[in-house]
Formats: C-alpha cells, sequence, structure tokens
C-alpha cells in the first residue's frame, strides 16, 4: 500500500513470537473500556505480560484516560518495556467480548496515534482473540482488512503468539 501524501509504502507483516520482544517503536495492548480499576483484574494475556514485564507504571496512566470508547485508543509510557510507549485499545467491550466493529476501530484509532506521534514502527497482537472470545483467524482477517484501508507511513508488524516457542 502507497501513501501519496508521504511517497512510503505502508508494510504489513504478520510474524509469530511474543509481542513484547519486537523490535518497534510501540506495542498494542488490546484492553477493555477501562471500567474496572486495572488492579482489580487477573494477569492475563497481553495485559498480564506487560503487568509483569513493565511493571504496573503504564496502567496507572492508562487510569487517568478514565472510561474509553470501544475501540478508543490511548497512549501511555511503556514502564520497564524498550519501547516508545504502549497504545491501549478497547478492543473488548462490556461482556468481555470483541467485535468486528470493536477490532476495526481499535486497529484504525491505534494507526491514527500513532501517526499522530510520529512512530514509525508497530506491533499488534490479534485484537479480540483470547480475553476477547473471537477465532484468531477471524480477528487476523478482519484486522488484515482494517489494515488494506488505511495509508500511514508505518511499519506494521502482526504478532501472533507463539507460546514462547
Amino acid at each position: 500500500m502507497m501513501d501519496e501524501r508521504q511517497g512510503v509504502a505502508m508494510r504489513v507483516e504478520l510474524v509469530e513470537g511474543d509481542l513484547l520482544d519486537q523490535d518497534v517503536d510501540v506495542i498494542v495492548n488490546p484492553w477493555n473500556r477501562n471500567l474496572i480499576p486495572w488492579w482489580l483484574l487477573l494477569p492475563q494475556g497481553v495485559s498480564g505480560a506487560i503487568k509483569r514485564r513493565a511493571g504496573t507504571g503504564p496502567f496507572r496512566e492508562l487510569r487517568r484516560a478514565g472510561i474509553l470508547p470501544l475501540g478508543g485508543a490511548v497512549l501511555t509510557s511503556a514502564g520497564r518495556l524498550p519501547f516508545k510507549g504502549i497504545i491501549h485499545v478497547a478492543g473488548i467491550g462490556h461482556l468481555w467480548t470483541a467485535s468486528e466493529q470493536s477490532i476495526r476501530e481499535s486497529v484504525r484509532n491505534a494507526m491514527a496515534l500513532a501517526h499522530e506521534k510520529g512512530f514509525k514502527s508497530i506491533a499488534f497482537p490479534l485484537i479480540g482473540a483470547g480475553s476477547g472470545g473471537m477465532a484468531p483467524e477471524k480477528t487476523r482477517a478482519i484486522m488484515e482488512d482494517e489494515f488494506s484501508r488505511l495509508e500511514y507511513p508505518i511499519e506494521v508488524r502482526i504478532v501472533v503468539y507463539n507460546g514462547g516457542r
């Protein structure tokens, strides 16, 4: 995909691995709408891994953002992780489920925020898979379709977790 304004192709790459081990400027954390205080939630999935490796700082910052609209995106610091930041997206709704709309809005808003902040590379997990209850293949197809509709001068990596292999 070519961004006419920038003259730079937006490259989307699919990789297997751990989101927290990617060599990118910023990562995306598939979060909830921020209705429940982060410290009441059991650490699981991407958010749990971030809490264990980054510390609680990014989540304390996130709480100050208040309740997020479905698909909303908020940038925080990366805590102890080596990234320039973490973009938290409200990819799951009230009943802890993801929808095509929540995934598309999360991708769109995260990319717009990354572009606004000048990031050159970003890594996404499969938003809506796992805690969101959507099949990974369906999540991936929705995300890839949404990326095909966007044009930003940013390298995108979709990271499929491989269980630490």
